[in-house]
């Protein structure tokens, strides 16, 4: 009897705190847990132990850095370390994976970072060559080490890491090289120097590059400073992120294409190099405006999406298309993007205007064992993550390991796409809301602002201004609200904030926040 009085106590206290029966459930807020379940396959805090309940240990002094993920069937994967091996795990899909199992496939890589499996074999991205890796004989063991391509310099220096590959619809693997963070003299006898400019680095280093079917490797776009991260859109376009640091900004994904020129001006070393598609550079905007550099420097691209630092990660990694049609939840078709200090993973909304990507970047997952390197889609639409924080610091309990998140069938009340309009944003949702919430214009704010073009490590957010919500009309179905604004800029990044939304149910949006680079207006 006095356990019903208290409940009935604490469900009153509820209702009045809430203000009406049908809020109670903002009051137990919910958390990221009760929609993605993450469960930890590996995550040792010392190679003897881990906090996972299940865990097993790994065959002898096995440090499982993740560097590469391939997904093989729906009981095994594949993944690279860096310490320079390729291990088949089997088991990883069950709950709890008390019985996973290891086989080194492979060995005497150089720093793997990045892992595909087609027709038969295994490619990954070595500090100097792409490489193809078989097994011939049917051991489960890789006697075969083939130079697919190579031609890209390696000076030394340590920051010179290369990754991938992905695969486009045409059959091309793509890759990207970091740029070699102040060569010394050591570095520059084995680097290339661009005579106008005067940049040195090594050759092609700073490029995203592209390997055909037949083998020949082209570079294909510049300006990249420690590209972590490669993807492939449902188009078959094909995406890099980029990391805050000098002529950087903030974390940045962008569309990789012929001639383009991102950011980084130290790439610009290879620009006289035969084959290079990026030309006619003589001078480099130094502290100006983006919106600004981008007219006095017509090659420079602005990124599909910025991500605004530590609001929306610190050190993005790696791309992941949701393909699953449904099984992972919500957001089929849209990207995620792994981050590094934070441990977490940020959702991206993309769509063309006037025939250029850009879109909206919203948090989605954090509480990972350790920093997220790699991902990928398991057949069941499950996500593994790499986790490593090597080098660099990191949140968790881990150095390194290998974690899985499930969608567990719950819909959790998010934006699901922020779409840019010739007056303003239409916000889609993923669960009806409350009409006398969602329209008003109290439940929102919104701010925009830019960044600064320059030499300096990262940037601050400059030029900022407040903009007023004019209007809004919500759907008839309840899963869309058309903000009308006033005061939209071209290439800025345009923050919201809609805390105040309600789903019909009287849910709080799990994440309130979005981030919409502008980087065209649509016409009316």
């Amino acid at each position: 009897m006095v356990t019903h009085t208290i409940l009935f106590t604490l469900t009153l206290l509820c209702i009045t705190l809430a203000g009406s029966a049908g809020d109670i459930q903002s009051v137990f807020a919910e958390s990221e847990a009760d929609y993605y379940r993450l469960d930890s396959i590996m995550t040792p805090k010392a190679q003897t132990e881990s906090r996972a309940a299940n865990w097993k240990p790994a065959p002898g002094d096995l440090v499982l850095e993740v560097s590469g993920i391939a997904v093989l069937d729906d009981h095994r994967i594949a993944v690279a370390i860096r310490k320079g091996e390729i291990w088949i795990m089997d088991g990883v899909y069950e709950e709890p994976p008390k019985n996973v199992t290891y086989k080194r496939f492979a060995t005497a890589l150089h720093e793997p970072l990045g892992l595909i499996y087609k027709d038969g074999a295994f490619y990954t991205v070595q500090r100097s060559e792409l490489t193809r890796i078989r097994d011939t004989d049917g051991d489960d063991v890789a006697d075969e080490y083939l130079t697919v391509a190579k031609g890209w310099g390696v000076t030394g220096h340590y920051h010179e890491y290369a990754y991938g590959p992905v695969l486009d619809h045409d059959g091309n693997m793509w890759l990207t090289l970091n740029i070699g963070l102040g060569l010394k003299k050591e570095h520059k006898s084995r680097a290339v120097t661009d005579p106008t400019l005067g940049f040195s680095q090594g050759r092609w280093r700073g490029w995203g590059m592209k390997c055909t079917p037949e083998g020949e490797l082209i570079p294909v776009c510049a300006g990249m400073r420690s590209p972590a991260g490669l993807g492939v859109n449902r188009a078959g376009d094909v995406f890099y992120t980029d990391q805050q640091g000098n002529w950087v900004a903030t974390n940045s994904l962008h569309h990789m294409r012929e001639g383009a020129f991102f950011h980084h001006v130290e790439a610009l070393a290879s620009m006289s190099l035969p084959g290079s598609p990026v030309k006619g550079i003589k001078e480099i905007p130094n502290g100006l405006p983006f919106p600004e550099a981008l007219k006095r420097m017509p090659q420079l691209k602005p990124p599909a999406v910025w991500f605004p630092y530590k609001k929306a990660g610190q050190s993005a990694t790696d791309i992941m298309l949701d393909d699953s049609g449904g099984k992972f939840g919500p957001f089929d078709g849209q990207f995620f993007v792994g981050e590094f200090t934070q441990a977490s993973i940020q959702r991206v909304f993309l769509e063309k205007v006037d025939g250029e990507y850009q879109g909206a970047c919203f948090p989605f997952r954090s509480g990972f064992a350790s920093a997220v390197l790699r991902m990928d889609q398991g057949t069941d639409g499950s996500m593994f993550v790499g986790l490593t924080n090597r080098g660099w610091s990191s949140l968790g309990t881990a150095s390194y390991g290998l974690q899985r998140l499930v969608w567990t069938k719950k819909v959790p009340f998010e934006i699901k796409e922020m779409r840019a309009q010739p007056e303003g944003f239409e916000l889609v949702f993923t669960k009806p809301v409350d009409r006398k919430t969602a329209s008003d214009p109290k439940s929102y704010k919104l701010q925009s602002y830019t960044y600064t073009y320059h030499s300096s490590y990262g940037s601050d957010e400059i030029l900022p201004r407040n903009l007023e919500i004019e209007n809004i009309t919500v759907s008839d179905d309840g899963l869309k609200a058309e903000l009308k604004v006033k005061g939209l800029r071209a290439l800025y990044v345009h923050e919201l904030n809609a805390d105040g939304v309600k789903s019909k149910e009287g849910q709080s949006l799990l994440h309130p926040d979005a981030y919409y680079t502008l980087n065209r207006i649509p016409k009316k």
